[in-house]
């Protein structure tokens, strides 16, 4: 016991002696206190002053803020895996959205703009033997050319006599009085100044004219792809074979890689519905048709609709055969013109009248109707294969005003031809070797 309180005597001792002697902080005088407290606040205010005069600089030197966050790294990579490349805009610039897509390996999507340069919808051909094929009546010795040859064999003087008897043969092969008078007028005046001395130089004045009067406006205009799609609408009377020549047409543009919709507008025909469902099942072609006896209106209108849809790049439009006599009938088409403006901007671009060739000068009447009713842009001349009388290509043309865009020369796809005056009348009056042949 006594022990212990001797232990706790020395530790009390110890605690006194060093509280005793340990030693304290300066005490420094209020004045001086204070004057350190206000330094030390001034110190602070300038440094702060610094951070704000700085703070426009620290941020011009750093980059652009970007709308697109770089992707965060993975915390761990997975092993085996190659390092993640950059992304695309970061190496390239931006490419056209159907490159782009080419490029990935995913399908562009369609492109339904128009063509920056026209695009033809058929290729020129330059058969002229298969022209020539196709006017065989019209150059035996009953027709047109053999009729004109066989004169000049007969009637060797080059006079005023000849020029009546040319007039003869070319009324009866239906190319008309006005058209006659035409192709006459430049041969009379070249006799009354005494050029013509031989029949090689009538027939090179006949070829010449010919093709002038064929040339509407001194051009031709070939059938274009100038919008997307390009709508074409054939009108004409009862059998003239619009049906027929849109199955053609339709053989040739798809050889040509060219894509169409067929728009069975002739509903009031079970039967032209069906043909033109056959000729589009065989050629591959989407075809768009309404109920029998729907408004044909809205088989165009939907018809184009879906060529949008598809990305096709022309529209035919087959329509019921009509008589030009029938007012009511003629209002309907007027009406799907109409209709066909409201699907598609500026549709349709080429109203086409089919004309049966076999119906010679017969047709003008018909024609005159339809160009009355609509804003036509051409003829379709078909079945020129099966008349004599083929210089009424030249009547018709010349009567109306408007070119020849087609001609049908038999039942093939391939005897539909896009229109050339000058082969069409080397091919119907021939070289000066086959006219001056004896």
């Amino acid at each position: 016991m006594e022990i212990l309180l001797v232990l706790i005597g020395v530790v009390v001792f110890a605690l006194v002696v060093y509280f005793a002697t340990k030693k304290k902080p300066e005490q420094l005088p209020p004045a001086e206190t204070s004057r350190l407290r206000e330094g030390d606040k001034t110190a602070k205010r300038t440094a702060e002053s610094r951070a704000t005069d700085q703070k426009p600089e620290r941020r011009s030197e750093r980059p652009p803020k970007t709308s697109e966050r770089p992707p965060k790294p993975s915390a761990e990579p997975t092993r085996g895996a190659p390092p993640a490349e950059p992304a695309p805009e970061e190496l390239a610039p931006a490419v056209p959205e159907p490159e782009a897509a080419a490029a990935a390996g995913v399908a562009a999507p369609i492109d339904r703009s128009a063509p920056a340069v026209p695009r033809r919808l058929l290729e020129p051909t330059h058969d002229a033997r298969a022209i020539r094929r196709g006017l065989t009546k019209s150059r035996e010795a009953s027709g047109f050319f053999g009729r004109l040859r066989a004169l000049f064999k007969t009637k060797p003087e080059i006079g005023a006599e000849l020029t009546i008897e040319i007039e003869d043969v070319l009324l009866g092969s239906d190319v008309g009085v006005a058209t006659t008078e035409t192709l006459l007028a430049r041969v009379r005046e070249e006799l009354t100044r005494g050029e013509i001395l031989d029949e090689k130089k009538v027939w090179r004045s006949l070829r010449e004219e010919a093709v002038r009067v064929l040339k509407i406006d001194g051009a031709v205009r070939p059938l274009e792809c100038r919008a997307k799609p390009t709508v074409i609408l054939f009108v004409g009377v009862n059998g003239s074979g619009k049906t027929t020549t849109i199955g053609k047409l339709a053989t040739r543009m798809k050889a040509s890689g060219i894509e169409c919709v067929l728009a069975a507008g002739d509903t009031f025909r079970a039967a032209a519905v069906q043909q033109l469902a056959v000729w589009g099942e065989r050629v591959g072609c989407e075809v768009v048709r309404g109920k029998d006896g729907a408004d044909p209106s809205s088989v165009i209108f939907d018809s184009i609709k879906k060529a949008e849809e598809v990305g096709a790049d022309v529209v035919l439009a087959d329509t019921a055969g009509r008589l030009h006599t029938k007012a009511n009938l003629m209002g309907e088409m007027k009406k799907i013109a109409k209709t066909a403006a409201k699907a598609l901007d500026g549709a349709p671009h080429e109203i086409l009248l089919v004309i049966d060739a076999t119906t010679g000068q017969n047709a003008l009447a018909q024609a005159r109707e339809f160009q009355e009713a609509l804003a036509l842009t051409g003829i379709v001349l078909t079945k020129l294969d099966g008349t004599a009388k083929g210089g009424m290509v030249l009547g018709i043309s010349d009567a109306l005003r408007l070119p020849v865009r087609l001609v049908g020369l038999g039942e093939r796809p391939s005897d539909l031809h896009e229109f050339d005056p000058e082969e069409f009348v080397e091919a119907l009056l021939g070289k000066e070797t086959d006219s001056t042949a004896r």
